[in-house]
């Protein structure tokens, strides 16, 4: 059982069960198997106590007890890679403990609301989300109803310590973040633009982007050994969200569509992530008290990597 809900995004370091996931409140805890379960790893804010943030799901907090989303990790240095919403782009060794601060502000402005991240693992580059300069992760119901587009996607190098934004203007909350396997272009989702991005990085169209797909309320992007990635996916055109877990290709073919009306059906229970690990799907949602495994059925599960 979850320490704490709202299990954000996910992050595997091994061909094991073992897992890393950033919780509602604050930390970023680790499975270590089913004998152990989840014990605290690390944590974002030096202001943070146990006393002051443990159990909270207080936004207003985020200030002091930090609020980590996107993981990725970086598997040449050994790091796991946190974006924190309040706290700023961070990472944290194989010790755990308190998060380095990496960044804080990128093209003269600090960081508003971190959102998503990957790390390219040819370059270890870091690309990531801030997903508003006006609002912050405690007003996003805002952001989104009054179609806010002043999010940004921005590139950190680790090596330099350069931020440097790519894209700074246009962005409707941009969330997830996918890398190519082979480091020429990175995807980036627009949950309030119904729409995901192509930013090439290399080759003749270097520093461009282009339309990948259209689709409803795309949050993290989580790609696969394969390449193909899988996108949380949340369709409020009815009045009520059905999470959706879409499978595309690079080429933004949809390969697969599988909808969690179980336990994510209704207006609020958006998903936030859908991660592929061996042979099963790992659903994480920032508003649900716990993440969910499915075992898909044979028919289903032939279609997974």
């Amino acid at each position: 059982m979850l320490p704490s809900g709202g299990p954000e995004s996910n992050v595997f370091p091994s061909t094991d069960d073992t897992f890393f996931a950033s919780v509602n409140d604050v930390r970023v805890v680790k499975y270590a198997g089913s004998d152990t379960g989840f014990v605290n790893f690390s944590f974002a804010s030096p202001l943070r106590t146990p006393q002051f943030c443990d159990g909270t799901t207080d936004p207003q907090k985020g200030n002091i007890c930090g609020r980590a989303l996107g993981l990725a990790h970086d598997y040449t240095r050994k790091k796991l890679v946190i974006a924190d919403a309040y706290q700023g782009l961070r990472e944290v060794g194989p010790e755990g403990g308190l998060a380095t601060l990496l960044s804080n502000s990128a093209g003269g402005r600090r960081y508003k609301w971190l959102d998503g991240l990957d790390v390219d693992q040819t370059t270890g580059k870091i690309y990531f989300t801030d997903a508003s300069a006006t609002y912050n992760l405690s007003q996003s119901l805002q952001s989104i109803s009054t179609g806010d587009a002043t999010g940004r996607f921005i590139e950190f190098d680790p090596n330099t310590g350069i931020a440097r934004v790519l894209v700074s203007t246009g962005l409707q909350v941009p969330g997830g973040v996918g890398t190519s396997l082979d480091g020429s272009f990175v995807l980036y989702s627009e949950f309030g633009g119904n729409k995901i991005t192509k930013y090439y990085l290399t080759g003749p169209k270097a520093n461009t982007r282009e339309l990948l797909l259209n689709i409803p309320g795309p949050t993290n992007i989580k790609r696969l050994p394969s390449g193909n990635y899988w996108v949380a996916v949340n369709n409020r055109s009815s009045g009520t969200n059905v999470p959706t877990g879409v499978k595309i290709d690079k080429f933004g073919k949809i390969l697969l569509t599988i909808p969690f009306v179980v336990p994510y059906s209704g207006a609020t229970n958006f998903i936030t992530e859908v991660h592929e690990h061996r042979g099963k799907l790992y659903i994480a949602s920032i508003y649900q008290l716990q993440g969910v495994i499915y075992t898909l059925p044979d028919k289903l599960s032939e279609a997974l990597d």
